[in-house]
């Protein structure tokens, strides 16, 4: 077995089935004294509108419990101060391999299980140290100072995209390719490798790929890392790679698999979510033409705008899950020692005891203290670098393209819903 395997186990389906059955066995008291709870996640009546029934649990029950995929029942947590509460209280664990965390799908539980853990999924002090090491490279100021780059990135993007014959998919041919770009010159990934990476990265988050698929294709991704670590090693250029291999693996804070992971978060953790939200917020913006039109007449809303977009879409809704490490008293509600909490943020950002007018898209909404990026210490690392790709990626889009429209009635896009993916349109058609 070569040392990769140790953070990608290809037999994932093995695990997945007997991590389900212990659970299930496990569950069984749980399903006889929770029978009448409901099940989560709840349905959406509307695509770009979270589930109704939030509304419902923050003014009768706002911390309620619900049974999730294997049966287990967790704790939904709904208004804007507990959820809140809840990411910042240090007495709730983010660590993934505690029993009884709550998991989006069997898949995720069998990875929480086998994979290499990344400062995402660790609590202080290791997720103090491992974080540490990369705040450097996202902080605002830095975000701030990329400007001129990402958008000659956008620029390219956009250019190779106008030659293309319309409709054209706005996600696949610009809203993906943003993020990926920057985050591929920001750590050191040859542009030339993308075609084999963006491959890898599909079949790892499709939906319809078996786990031996979405194993390999991680495998294979881990495979190119370790890779490029050596060769960086050796080698250093002036990117994110390359600090960490002279500045931690060198001197002995970390690993060499400690880096091929978190090369690996870096990699692919937040280009779904940005490149969703470049097209719901585009797609959002096109549903309300006054709001967009106000846009165009004013760029420099282009900022609030996308901090409204953030709120009332909330691509990242199924991330901010918890368990209780000792009793905590929340809202009222004591949750016990061993429990797992879903922090629904999407539910928060529509708090009308935080938001006047909550269910109405305001580009021009103040103050707007969403909770798209979670909050607490793992608040999302790169949430200054998503918001000024986001912020130039659309203001870039609408202001070359006036005419830009959808090329499909709204009824008929597809959306991309299962729980353990972000939330976003499987494709977004367009013309102009």
């Amino acid at each position: 077995m070569d040392k990769n395997q140790s953070i990608v186990n290809v037999d994932a389906e093995k695990v997945t089935t007997d991590l389900a059955n212990s659970t299930i066995s496990n569950t069984a008291n749980d399903l006889k004294e929770n029978a009448d709870v409901p099940t989560f996640p709840m349905p959406r009546t509307l695509p770009l509108r979270p589930p109704p029934d939030y509304a419902r649990l923050r003014k009768e029950n706002p911390i309620s419990k619900a049974k999730i995929w294997d049966g287990s029942v967790v704790w939904l947590v709904t208004r804007h101060h507990d959820v809140s509460k809840v990411l910042t209280d240090p007495h709730f664990s983010k660590v993934r391999t505690h029993p009884g965390f709550p998991e989006t799908g069997p898949g995720g539980k069998a990875a929480a299980h086998t994979g290499k853990p990344t400062f995402v999924d660790m609590d202080p002090p290791e997720h103090t140290r491992h974080r540490g090491m990369v705040e450097q490279d996202f902080t605002k100021k830095k975000a701030e100072e990329m400007r001129p780059k990402i958008q000659q990135i956008v620029d390219k993007i956009l250019d190779e995209m106008l030659t293309k014959a319309q409709p054209v998919d706005l996600l696949a041919s610009f809203a993906l390719p943003v993020p990926t770009l920057v985050i591929y010159h920001m750590l050191g990934v040859p542009y030339e490798d993308h075609e084999f990476l963006d491959t890898c990265n599909a079949i790892r988050t499709n939906g319809s790929a078996t786990s031996a698929e979405s194993a390999r294709a991680s495998k294979d991704l881990m495979d190119y890392l370790a890779r490029l670590v050596d060769k960086k090693t050796q080698n250093p250029t002036n990117d994110i790679i390359s600090r960490l291999a002279i500045e931690q693996v060198q001197t002995g804070k970390l690993t060499h698999d400690e880096l091929v992971a978190m090369s690996f978060l870096l990699l692919v953790a937040g280009n779904a979510t940005t490149a969703n939200m470049i097209a719901l917020g585009t797609l959002t913006l096109l549903q309300h033409p006054d709001q967009l039109a106000e846009l165009r007449r004013d760029p420099s809303l282009i900022k609030n705008a996308v901090e409204e977009i953030l709120r009332y879409v909330t691509g990242s809704q199924f991330a901010t899950r918890r368990l209780a490490l000792e009793d905590v008293e929340i809202g009222g509600q004591i949750i016990k020692k061993g429990e797992g909490v879903w922090a629904l943020n999407a539910s928060a950002n529509e708090d009308e005891d935080v938001f006047s007018n909550a269910t109405r898209f305001d580009i021009r909404r103040q103050p707007n203290p969403h909770l798209a990026f979670g909050d607490g210490i793992h608040v999302c690392i790169a949430q200054d670098l998503a918001r000024v790709e986001i912020q130039i990626a659309i203001e870039t889009l609408i202001r070359r393209l006036p005419n830009l429209q959808l090329a499909v009635p709204a009824d008929e896009l597809q959306y991309v819903t299962i729980p353990k993916r972000d939330f976003g349109v499987a494709a977004l058609p367009v013309k102009w």
